[in-house]
């Protein structure tokens, strides 16, 4: 199994820092916001070591673009990513009800 080094796109840095936002500023909900963002640092954790071995997408546009996702494992967030070589770069963040495809 191979190790990547992940890093975050500043398209991806904005949209995480939207998210947690909206659920602080919003939502009145820091709390959430933390426990989001201990997800999401856990989830990079487990992408660093799982990247290659996460399936195609079903989904026509996310392989045009030659992207896979990786889902938060207890919120309902998603990332997408693309691997260049030993480095995985997380390209996105989205929550699932998002219509992701038409801000691609």
């Amino acid at each position: 199994m191979k190790n990547y080094r992940v890093v975050l796109s500043q398209e991806a840095e904005n949209d995480l820092r939207e998210r947690l936002l909206y659920l602080i500023n919003d939502k009145h909900s820091p709390w959430t916001a933390k426990n989001v963002m201990k997800d999401y640092n856990d989830t990079k954790i487990k992408l660093s070591y799982m990247a290659d071995a996460l399936p195609v997408p079903d989904n026509d546009k996310l392989r045009l673009l030659g992207l896979k996702r990786m889902n938060f494992s207890k919120h309902d967030y998603f990332m997408l990513f693309t691997i260049e070589g030993d480095k995985v770069i997380i390209t996105n963040i989205f929550h699932a009800r998002e219509d992701f495809e038409n801000k691609l």
